[in-house]
């Protein structure tokens, strides 16, 4: 008999419970609502929710949101959704104490977004690489990372939370 959590597709998927950073808890446990996967939205919604996300330091829950609008959208914007998805994974990662894979994560993720022009969606693409490249030599440095301290604003305030 096969045990594992299913979807109502019959795909694997935990239902465990997740805390703040997408860390699965022990079954019972209180933990964050997940957001739901293949929600279609328009491009400032997908802003506005990633952003709220990022802001309250859930970064795991934000790439999902650039997940779908990266599935979803039309291809000439893919490069743009994927690029922010890695950036909140790498935030993610760094967040959680994995410096190499934090680093890593987000540098490919501003390599991803360099040269990419995110203004039609008010994103501000050159600052978040700015952000991003910074963010990551501090966590090879060392710098532990408060994942909602160092949320980065998507818009024109150059990638920076503060």
């Amino acid at each position: 008999m096969n045990t594992r959590d299913r979807d109502d597709e019959g795909r694997a998927r935990s239902a465990r419970p997740r805390d703040g950073l997408g860390r699965p808890l022990e079954y019972g446990a209180g933990g964050v609502e997940r957001q739901p996967e293949g929600v279609v939205r328009t491009p400032a919604e997908t802003v506005r929710e990633a952003q709220r996300l990022l802001d309250a330091g859930m970064p795991f829950h934000a790439h999902e949101v650039f997940e779908d609008a990266w599935k979803s959208g039309p291809a000439a914007a893919a490069a743009l959704w994927r690029g922010l998805a890695q950036l909140a994974v790498g935030l993610t990662h760094a967040a959680r104490g994995n410096a190499a894979g934090g680093a890593r994560l987000l540098r490919r993720g501003a390599a991803g977004l360099t040269g990419v022009d995110g203004s039609a969606y008010g994103i501000d693409a050159a600052g978040l690489v700015r952000w991003a490249e910074g963010l990551a030599g501090r966590v090879d440095g060392g710098a532990s990372v408060d994942a909602a301290a160092e949320a980065p604003r998507l818009g024109p305030s150059g990638g920076s939370s503060a």
